[in-house]
């Protein structure tokens, strides 16, 4: 036999954005404000079997939006990092595709922003355009949001020089340059050798 359904009699804000709700006036449960509002709970609404349901998908969309969250607020990532983090958390993929889509119109979840601040990153550490691509790529970044963050670096040949100005040019000095994804025609023109660079 199919229990009663119960109805809603109080629904109080508590500090921090979570509502205190009661059923059939006696408490029952403190819930996040957004999942109470996109479930459309109301004083004086029948809580039936249907809109349990409905409440217990937007309790676990909160709670994949407030994971995504605390994940982006330790460390930038990208969609598809942030997807499998959710993934591995045990969320399905409409709550991590509704994380993904709200945080993503906040701004918190910007592939192209991470993107041109991690390639400015490797290439002020010192890394070629190879590898800042592999990077990137690796990471879930589309090609052409990589060909935009690289068209944005200082040209490869004036990196290379630097380093090359740094530690002197010559055999370690190439086969560092090459190590760290710079092409072969860089390699060669800021260490001064030919493509073999052997020592």
């Amino acid at each position: 036999m199919a229990e009663p359904s119960k109805t809603i009699s109080g629904l109080c804000e508590l500090r921090g954005g979570s509502v205190a709700v009661s059923l059939d006036g006696a408490e029952w449960r403190t819930l996040p404000g957004d999942a109470v509002v996109r479930a459309g709970l109301r004083v004086g609404l029948q809580l039936d079997r249907s809109k349990a349901r409905e409440l217990a998908r937007e309790l676990r969309r909160s709670r994949a939006l407030t994971y995504a969250a605390r994940a982006l607020g330790r460390r930038d990532l990208t969609r598809r990092e942030l997807d499998a983090r959710l993934a591995r958390a045990g969320f399905r993929e409409p709550e991590r595709s509704s994380a993904g889509e709200t945080l993503a119109r906040a701004g918190a979840l910007d592939d192209e922003r991470l993107a041109r601040s991690r390639a400015a990153q490797l290439a002020a550490r010192g890394h070629g355009d190879a590898a800042i691509r592999w990077d990137l790529e690796q990471r879930g970044i589309a090609v052409e949001q990589v060909d935009r963050a690289l068209a944005e670096l200082e040209a490869e040949g004036e990196r290379a020089s630097r380093i090359v100005d740094d530690r002197g040019a010559g055999p370690a000095t190439a086969r560092l340059l090459a190590r760290r994804g710079f092409s072969d025609e860089v390699v060669a023109s800021a260490a001064g050798l030919g493509i073999g660079y052997e020592d």
